[in-house]
């Protein structure tokens, strides 16, 4: 099945506390906001469109979990958080600014609007096989930080197996600096309540219903055969 048609999103300029700007480190990633035409001033969560074809990041994800994953989880926070912002007459202006007030979300709109974040944010960490290897600045910040890519991986595997249950592992700068960590259910490291932040440079989906259909339960075999799909220039991107 071809890729969603694009749709125009806001360009959304903000920047993190001392951080560099997020636009620039995430991309089209960020442009989760789109403003209702309906009722100006208001804003809502939006699916960015899929890169790529459901089938497109074969073998390493098959294409039955690729559409069930976008066209029902994916497509499920969107309306649950959309439908939260309306009832609870939320009124953020972008996504920095929502995800710094998290703790004082309720539990839906949180889990949902970290669900469309983070998932807007996967679906740009990966393209169609085989992956290159980092190069320039992003190469230099992981030989610092980690010594070798093979660390890095290894590293960022820990925290995707020892993420107990649901949620994410996440690779982020801060100061300068690479770090790996994650997080549980649809937390992000933009939310002011969470163990683990920084700027969000790439992420992987832990949760059971992105690997369940063709893994099972073999966590650790769907980690190792998503590095071949990891979307490297894509992160690069992010660390300008």
């Amino acid at each position: 099945m071809e890729p969603i048609k694009r749709r125009k999103f806001i360009d959304l300029s903000i920047k993190a506390a001392g951080a560099v700007t997020f636009a620039s480190l995430v991309g089209s990633s960020l442009d989760v906001f789109a403003l209702d035409k309906e009722n100006a001033g208001a804003f809502a969560f939006s699916q960015i469109p899929l890169p790529y074809a459901y089938n497109a990041l074969e073998p390493a994800i098959d294409a039955m979990t690729m559409e069930i994953h976008y066209t029902k989880h994916h497509a499920t926070y969107v309306k649950n958080v959309n439908d939260a912002i309306k009832a609870e007459n939320l009124t953020y202006k972008n996504e920095l600014e929502f995800f710094s007030y998290a703790s004082k979300l309720s539990a839906k709109a949180r889990n949902n609007a970290g669900g469309v974040w983070n998932h807007n944010f996967f679906w740009e960490c990966m393209h169609p096989g085989p992956a290159t290897k980092p190069t320039g600045k992003l190469k230099a910040a992981i030989d610092k930080s980690f010594g070798s890519l093979a660390n890095l991986k290894d590293e960022f595997g820990k925290a995707a197996l020892g993420q107990f249950g649901s949620g994410w592992a996440w690779l982020t700068v801060e100061d300068g600096k690479l770090k790996i960590g994650s997080t549980p259910n649809q937390d992000n490291p933009l939310m002011d309540n969470v163990l683990f932040r920084g700027t969000p440079l790439l992420a992987l989906d832990v949760w059971e219903h992105a690997y369940y259909l063709k893994y099972q339960n073999k966590r650790a075999d769907y980690i190792n055969a998503w590095w071949d799909i990891v979307n490297w220039e894509k992160v690069a991107q992010r660390m300008l």
